[in-house]
């Protein structure tokens, strides 16, 4: 038996072995999640448990389908539906959250931020292409290292393959967006404005919604339009941070940028993720592993009759009734 810490850092358990496999399978625990044995010992990561490698190896092994595609009119409802029931940008717990989420994941989270970095600089001196090559696959890059904190905010499985994950799930998608982001940006007037409502959201709405990379963009614009000034407030503020590991000796980027991503991730959790999307369809990710709630005590089918009340009490009102 087992007692398991949820990604709502709620304890729950004791579970049996075959559960707690259960669970992996699911998606509901992985290699990071805090288990202990029953009969004792300190908290220690599901992967230090021999018993429980085979089935994150059998979980690990098996391949991340592609969101299914959502048309124009379901990212016309995601929008509709999002700033009809409206939405708060908190700067600072987006940043407090995405230090935590570091903190928690830090050899992942930072050596795939640094990898990323250095492949968008390094394809910048691709002969022939130079900056075309990082327009083309800008997208591509970021966006799967968003997918990547997504995964692993919402407690889900994930290794440092998942930041490459745009060129196998929205290849297309994601290098359309990314030509007609630079593009439009750089020829329009209202530059900013277009910046910030494209490029903090658009890739992950491709890969973690499944929208087109058009019905992304405007999906994304309306939404951040909403509130385009708290969304700039915490873009720039992820530009300074980023641009201020880059002033302390270059190397402090590597350190400084995942804090950034992690806090843009955050505030897309906030303003995007729903139990349902808004065209019926169940949304791409489920909801946070580990947290599935403890097993509520079972219901006395036949309870006892209820005594009457004393002189000079008021009755309470009876229960409604169950509904099917």
């Amino acid at each position: 038996m087992y007692k398991v810490i949820g990604a709502d850092q709620r304890e729950y358990g004791p579970v049996e072995a075959e559960k707690l496999r259960r669970w992996i399978a699911e998606g509901r625990a992985d290699a990071q999640t805090k288990v202990r044995a029953e009969e004792g010992g300190e908290w220690k990561a599901l992967s230090d448990f021999p018993e429980f490698t085979d089935a994150l190896a059998a979980k690990i092994s098996t391949s991340q389908p592609a969101p299914p595609r959502i048309a124009v009119a379901g990212a016309e409802k995601l929008a509709t539906e999002i700033i009809a029931r409206d939405y708060r940008v908190d700067i600072g717990d987006c940043f407090s959250r995405s230090w935590n989420l570091i903190k928690d994941d830090f050899w992942l989270l930072v050596g795939a931020t640094a990898l990323v970095l250095v492949i968008s600089i390094g394809i910048q001196f691709i002969p022939f292409l130079g900056h075309a090559a990082g327009v083309l696959f800008g997208f591509l890059l970021w966006g799967g290292l968003d997918l990547l904190f997504l995964k692993r905010l919402r407690g889900k499985p994930a290794d440092v393959s998942d930041a490459f994950a745009g060129f196998s799930l929205a290849f297309v998608p994601l290098m359309l967006a990314s030509i007609v982001a630079h593009v439009l940006v750089l020829c329009v007037v209202p530059g900013i404005y277009l910046f910030v409502a494209w490029w903090m959201f658009v890739p992950l709405l491709i890969l973690d919604k499944g929208l087109e990379f058009w019905p992304a963009m405007e999906c994304s614009r309306k939404v951040v339009t909403k509130h385009w000034w708290p969304c700039f407030g915490l873009f720039l503020l992820c530009w300074l941070v980023g641009l201020l590991g880059s002033i302390a000796c270059g190397a402090g980027v590597f350190f400084t940028l995942p804090i950034a991503v992690g806090a843009t991730v955050c505030a897309y959790e906030d303003i995007f993720s729903e139990r349902r999307a808004p065209n019926g369809l169940l949304p791409s990710a489920p909801p946070p592993p580990t947290s599935e709630p403890p097993p509520t005590a079972p219901t006395d089918t036949n309870p006892a009759p209820e005594a009457p009340p004393e002189d000079g009490a008021t009755p309470s009102a009876p229960p409604p009734a169950a509904q099917p």
